[in-house]
């Protein structure tokens, strides 16, 4: 997606702008990551959303993360800098994101997933539970579509499939159409657009066209299954998202958390899919709480 001239107005420099790329070998990639914030404790692993790199992360948002907290994002296999064989179901982007901190020789890891990740961010504490300490599941939902949500509009699924999105779209997806909140999509613009103008890799259609099927799949799963999967996580899970999300609608975090065993829900009334973006510090603050508890 070009960044245009307004965009890069409000560019301004971040600590995560300056954060390394480093390489680790797992058994199915060369994934690439950036850490960032003070050593110690458990670290907080950050999950990309659908169509994303870590390229995409607001460093305004990982700045405040990084505050206390050892933050690594990374790459899934096949994706952004990471090599390897693009995945097109949830349990390969779970056994990815698994092969990962295994790699990294983590005994234990906070996961904070956005969007798709929030979803393969559950699928790896179900599959891996000793691995996962805590969980944040933002703008994103159970691991299939739940009893009343909304579908997909015909628009939102144009978007999603679209190999080119401008701003106007991405706009769409991740804010309100209210002044205030289209400001904050477009400062967000200029946030990555450092990383975004060093010309890292783009994700390939391949990854694109997997994470589709994935999310095809998932909205083919029973809500028996559902229910299930949600019922077998023990650990504390902060779910958050949006009250305007187009993508994922705030329903499906509403669902989820009474099947959870230990969960807080936190909605933001102003704010869709980027409410992370729209609310950095706040929500940042409330991830640190969270993880502190």
């Amino acid at each position: 997606m070009a960044i245009n001239q307004q965009e890069k107005d409000i560019m301004s420099t971040y600590l995560a702008d300056e954060a390394k790329d480093v390489e680790v070998e797992g058994p199915s990639a060369t994934f690439t990551y950036r850490r960032m914030g003070p050593r110690g404790g458990v670290p907080l692993v950050l999950l990309n959303r659908f169509r994303g790199t870590i390229d995409w992360w607001d460093p305004e948002f990982l700045d405040y993360l990084a505050t206390d907290h050892d933050v690594i994002v990374f790459d899934n296999v096949g994706v952004g800098y990471t090599n390897g064989e693009p995945r097109d179901s949830l349990d390969g982007f779970a056994e990815g994101a698994i092969e990962f901190i295994e790699a990294l020789g983590l005994a234990q890891a906070d996961l904070l997933g956005w969007s798709l990740g929030g979803i393969v961010a559950q699928r790896v504490a179900v599959r891996r539970p000793e691995l996962v300490r805590k969980l944040i599941v933002a703008g994103s939902g159970p691991a299939g579509w739940v009893p009343g949500a909304p579908d997909m509009s015909e628009k939102v699924l144009g978007i999603m499939a679209k190999p080119d999105a401008d701003t106007d779209d991405v706009l769409y997806l991740f804010y309100p159409e209210t002044d205030a909140a289209r400001a904050s999509g477009q400062g967000h613009f200029g946030h990555v657009s450092t990383r975004l103008a060093a010309g890292g890799p783009a994700i390939s259609e391949e990854a694109a066209l997997g994470m589709l099927t994935a999310v095809g799949k998932l909205l083919e799963v029973p809500f028996d299954q559902v229910k299930a999967e949600l019922e077998s996580i023990k650990q504390p899970v902060l779910y958050a998202n949006g009250l305007h999300d187009v993508m994922i609608p705030a329903h499906a975090s509403y669902v989820a958390v009474q099947h959870l065993e230990n969960a807080t829900l936190v909605l933001y009334s102003d704010a869709g899919h980027a409410f992370l973006f729209q609310h950095a510090e706040e929500f940042a603050t409330q991830v640190a709480t969270f993880l502190a508890a």
